[in-house]
This record gives C-alpha cells, structure tokens and sequence, in this order.
C-alpha cells in the first residue's frame, strides 16, 4: 500500500512519542512540523526527519500532506481540526475533538460533506488486553453485564508536567476521563444518560518550578452513565490520587456470573483478571501477545490501512463527538444537580482482525 504521508501539527511533549511510533509503520510517512515555536518543530526534524513547515497553511497547501496530526492544545483543536477539514485534508487529532459537543458534531458533519477521514484519540481500545475485554463481555463469559466500574486516579499533573494549568482547565474528565469513556462506548455503544458530581479537592498547587496557580474548575469527578440496553457505569476520575494506589486506573466488568477487571485501561499488555461470582480473580490469557508500552501511532496505522482497503476505519470522529456530548453533558448535569439524557450515536467499531477470526 501507498504510505499515508502525516505532518504534525504542534510540537509538545507528546508529538515526540507520536514520532518515534510513526516512524515504525512502513504505511505511514512522516513529512514534516509545525508549531507557533519555529525551535521546537525544527528540534522535531533533527531528531525525526522531515521538513519545518513555516506557517499551518504552509502544511494544509503542501501536496504531499495526506493527514494532518492535530497536538495542538485542547482549546485550539475545533479550529485547526476545521481548516484542515476546509483544505482537504484528512485528519487524525489528539483527544478531545473539540470542547464542546456542538463543534464537534460540526466536524464529523464537514468531514462526512467532504469525504474525508476524520479520527480522534485516544485509541486504547484497540489494544490486546482491551480487544480481549472486550470480547470476554461481548460472548457473555460473564454473564449479563449490569454494572462497571471505571477509576480514572491519574495524579497531581503539576509533578511530571512543566506546563499543568492547560490540563486543570479542561479537568480531568476532558483529559484522561477520555480513555476508559471510549473503551464502554466502543463495547456497549452510545450512552444514553449521564448523572454526574464534581468537586475541587485541592484548589491550590505549585507547578515543577515553584509558580503558585490556582484550580478553578473541578478536580475531581463521578459519574453514572445508563446505556440502553446495558449496564450503568460509574466512572471517577480526578488530578489528586496516584494510579499506584490501590483502586488505580482499571475497569471492572461485573456480570450475574463473574467478573473481569482490566488492571490498567491504558495499557494494550494490561493484566486482565476473571472471577466467578464471590471467587477470587484469576488471570486471563490475552488473545494475542502484545508489544509492551504503548503505540500512539495505532490509530493513525487503522486510518491509513482503511483507506488502502475502502473500509470503514474503527477510530472515528463520530465516537469522539459522543464522547464530548457525554462529557459535556457530565458538567451541565454537576451544574443542574440533574441527570441529562444523551441523543447522539456512532457505529461500533469492529473488532481486531485476530479478535474477529477467533469469534467466527
């Protein structure tokens, strides 16, 4: 297959992983940089390869740009999402798609209007402990699945980032909330109603230097999501405890006849674990062994590798757009005191090709 060629846009700290992961798959082809800092893109070159654009329509003008990586900060993503959409081209953008669910859908809509690939992280769905979840619940090994549990105790940001206000802002739901929200949907389909609470634990923080900044918006989270047809979900996530304490950062599935606990919902070689009901858990052998780490070019690999094949890809904007109406709706509920029903739909992505094979 014809590589698919991928400029970056916006050149933080995580557009360096991005590149080292791309660089692994024949079927992309890493052309270039850009960033409003003209030093960090150039850096990126010097370490990757490629070319510094010197203006964003520098890149969408370039004929060999086929898709455009948007890491840009959360506020910017609608906007550059958008032009690049306008110039035609194909997109892949860090989570979230936008910040509100109105923009959002706008995106799937202009992308649909102009036959372009539209995706947005995060992808964790895709990986092997997560495929073989997935599959263990869709089977029915557990039973009726009627309850999950979600934590999302993602830390202080402030400790290991050296710019944490941006993430405060949007909160801990927009940021990390993302990643156990996209596996259910992707499993159980659209939410339907959404009842939430949020608090801020701890207003007052330091950044790595010693700068004072203050919390404004919540820090903490719980909601309760209702799917139709499934089970109610109770998701936490907050910028406060570590994922090393006990509860970390793992989904628990429990149906009428056991239940099946991925220990680490980022992880694609997470510990997967099954009990019957009231025994103790076991492991459960993964579907397929995995690279360790994490492949932050995955979805990137399943956009380039649908369009080669005229398939439908599994990362998908409409997903990405539920997932900010739910979101979105998790905060009018806190503001409301009310729960707030839920009207968007997505189709379901398809397993794995390994996953489906074992299935038929």
């Amino acid at each position: 297959m014809k590589p698919l060629n991928v400029a970056i846009v916006g050149c933080g700290v995580i557009a360096g992983p991005y590149s080292k992961d791309i660089l692994t798959h024949p079927e992309l082809k890493l052309v270039g940089f850009y960033d409003l800092d003209p030093a960090r893109a150039e850096k990126h070159v010097a370490e990757y390869g490629g070319r510094v654009f010197g203006s964003y329509e520098e890149v969408l003008a370039a004929p060999d740009v086929d898709v455009v990586v948007n890491l840009t900060i959360h506020h910017a993503h609608y906007a550059v999402v958008k032009q690049a959409l306008e110039a035609g081209k194909h997109v892949y953008s860090e989570k979230p798609l936008a910040m509100s669910y109105r923009e959002a859908a706008a995106l799937v809509q202009l992308a649909q209007e102009r036959g372009l690939r539209l995706a947005c992280a995060p992808i964790v769905f895709l990986g092997e402990a997560q495929q073989t979840a997935m599959r263990w619940v869709r089977e029915g090994k557990l039973g009726t699945v009627r309850m999950v549990y979600a934590e999302v105790n993602h830390g202080r940001i402030e400790v290991w980032h050296p710019a944490p206000q941006p993430f405060y802002e949007v909160g801990p739901l927009f940021d990390v909330g993302v990643y156990p929200l996209t596996i259910l949907t992707a499993l159980f389909g659209p939410a339907r109603r959404v009842s939430a609470y949020g608090t801020t634990l701890k207003p007052d923080r330091l950044t790595k230097r010693g700068v004072p900044f203050r919390v404004e918006g919540p820090d903490y989270l719980v909601l309760h999501l209702e799917f139709e047809g499934g089970p109610v979900v109770r998701l936490t996530a907050n910028f406060y405890v570590s994922h090393r304490t006990v509860q970390g950062e793992g989904v628990e599935f429990h149906g009428d006849a056991g239940s099946l606990h991925l220990v680490r919902w980022f992880e694609r070689d997470a510990r997967l674990e099954y009990a019957d009901f009231e025994k103790p858990y076991e492991p459960v052998p993964l579907d397929k062994t995995p690279e360790r780490g994490f492949d932050w070019s995955a979805g990137l690999l399943d956009m380039a590798e649908a369009i080669a094949q005229d398939r439908p890809q599994r990362v998908t904007g409409a997903q990405a757009a539920h997932v900010v109406e739910i979101q979105e709706a998790a905060y009018r509920s806190i503001e409301t005191g009310r729960p707030v029903e839920l009207t968007s739909s997505f189709a379901v992505p398809a397993p794995m090709p390994y996953v489906a094979a074992e299935q038929a």
